[in-house]
């Protein structure tokens, strides 16, 4: 028989390979970025900059009126904006993206296409002048549209790698059956649409390339679907009134950036990561900027499973149920957002655990810097460092948070609110005193880094391999 030294020392062993594998799952897709906090470090750069901007071209002797009207302080909006002829500089836009999906090239470099015609007639062969017929197509595309119109989709858009949607210019709305799939694709940008009301469907056949059909099987009727995918950038949108999610990332996705949106009227918003037992979407980093949480929502905004998510400078106007939610030891990394709680004094928490106790969620590393808590909403934090719970706060300043999320939804466009429409220019809401001065608002003072929080071993498998080993060891005379 093997001693029982070697026993022990055996599983030992096995413990830490196990342990290692661990810790190795969480660099476990290809394209996951090895340091996360030099991306939120790079975002806060970026954003200080265009700040810094504004306000030397606001106290300048001589203003430069058209310059001091575009000028924001938000790094996406000023990197294209301000050129009076962006339309003839389109692709610039690739420049301009920030955070985990920075150097989302999208159809960069490519030809355009011009959409002529909203119909979506035929989902194995579409007519060439409609978004499908451009979607499906294998080489880099930017495709802008002739006119405004209505896309009412027959099934599920599925969209190839490397295009960019852009609607400036024109009024483009997505809305009927499946709406928009990225699956297993990476360089997709999709700016200033409207994607709304979009219901289930599948159960057919649907082109995804120009030599591939393939047969769908029912989808959620999520607003926009992001599975397996990376390098994706969803800017300028207005989501609202979907079947499931608003937008969904799931299995394995990662370098997304979703910035500038407005939400709106509707239940689940966002859920980020497949299941609590997926281990690759450890891997899942996402940053969360600018966007306008309206009237009408309930939660997930959003809903993680493991991963990194940076949520940052965004305007949460009230919830039904909570804001920030996750399971299986998320990483929330919350910078200089305004959260505005409901009314309801139950639902006053930004925050929600699923379906843990304290002691196994004390250790997830959820961080609250220069937030903005107002009409008592309070944020629980958790992780290395953090003793005590968050309360809600006078909101010190909120000039800079109604600035960055001014333009925020589809540039020019409407938002919907409480089935009433409103312009989505946005009216600045107040939310304490104060000027521009007050940069700790934004960012806070500089917390310790964040460490994704790791996921616990697999101590079912562990077990069973150890009392294997035991069996063997113990009947059959040792390890032959």
């Amino acid at each position: 028989m093997v001693p029982r030294t070697c026993i022990f020392l055996f599983s030992f062993l096995i413990l830490n390979l196990s342990i290692g594998a661990t810790t190795f799952f969480n660099l476990s897709l290809p394209h996951q970025h090895p340091h996360p906090e030099s991306v939120v470090q790079e975002l806060k750069r970026r954003v200080n900059a265009s700040i810094s901007l504004r306000r030397e071209t606001l106290t300048a002797p001589i203003i430069n009126a058209a310059q001091s009207q575009c000028l924001t302080g938000n790094p996406i909006d000023d990197c294209w904006r301000c050129d009076p002829n962006w339309s003839s500089n389109r692709q610039r836009l690739a420049d301009c993206s920030i955070g985990f999906g920075k150097g989302t090239t999208g159809g960069k470099g490519g030809r355009f296409y011009v959409v002529t015609d909203s119909s979506d007639r035929d989902t194995v062969s579409p007519a060439p002048g409609t978004l499908r017929h451009a979607v499906i197509q294998e080489e880099p595309l930017w495709i802008t549209f002739q006119s405004n119109m209505v896309i009412k989709l027959k099934h599920e858009l599925i969209i190839n790698n490397d295009k960019t949607i852009d609607g400036r210019g024109a009024n483009v709305q997505i809305t009927g059956n499946g709406c928009v799939t990225l699956q297993y694709v990476s360089n997709v940008i999709i700016h200033n649409v409207h994607v709304y009301n979009c219901m289930p469907s599948g159960n057919t056949n649907i082109r995804s390339s120009p030599t591939h059909v393939g047969w769908r099987g029912r989808s959620d009727g999520d607003g926009i679907s992001i599975f397996g995918s990376r390098n994706i950038w969803i800017d300028h949108c207005a989501l609202s009134h979907c079947t499931d999610g608003l937008i969904d990332i799931i299995m394995g996705s990662t370098g997304i950036t979703i910035s500038n949106n407005y939400f709106a009227q509707h239940n689940e918003v966002m859920l980020l990561g497949h299941d609590d037992n997926y281990l690759p979407d450890s891997g899942m980093q996402v940053t969360i900027a600018f966007n306008v949480f309206g009237k009408g929502l309930m939660q997930r905004m959003p809903r993680c499973r493991r991963g990194y998510v940076h949520v940052v400078n965004n305007d949460y106007f009230e919830w039904g149920m909570y804001a920030i939610g996750g399971s299986a030891g998320p990483t929330f990394n919350s910078e200089g957002n305004r959260y505005s709680a409901p009314a309801d004094p139950s639902v006053k928490e930004v925050t929600k655990r699923e379906g843990v106790s304290e002691g196994e969620w004390s250790n997830w590393n959820w961080r609250t810097e220069g937030d903005v808590l107002v009409n008592g909403a309070f944020f629980v934090p958790s992780g290395e460092g953090v003793s005590v719970k968050a309360s809600s706060v006078e909101a010190k300043s909120a000039t800079l948070i109604d600035q960055l999320t001014m333009n925020a939804g589809v540039l020019g466009g409407q938002r919907d609110n409480s089935g009433s429409v409103s312009n989505g220019g946005g009216t600045p809401r107040s939310g304490g005193n104060g000027g521009e001065d007050d940069f700790g608002m934004v960012f806070g003072s500089g917390a310790a880094l964040l460490t994704p929080s790791l996921p616990p071993p697999t101590t079912v498998f562990l077990s069973l391999l150890i009392i294997l080993i035991l069996y063997i060891t113990t009947k059959h005379g040792g390890l032959q």
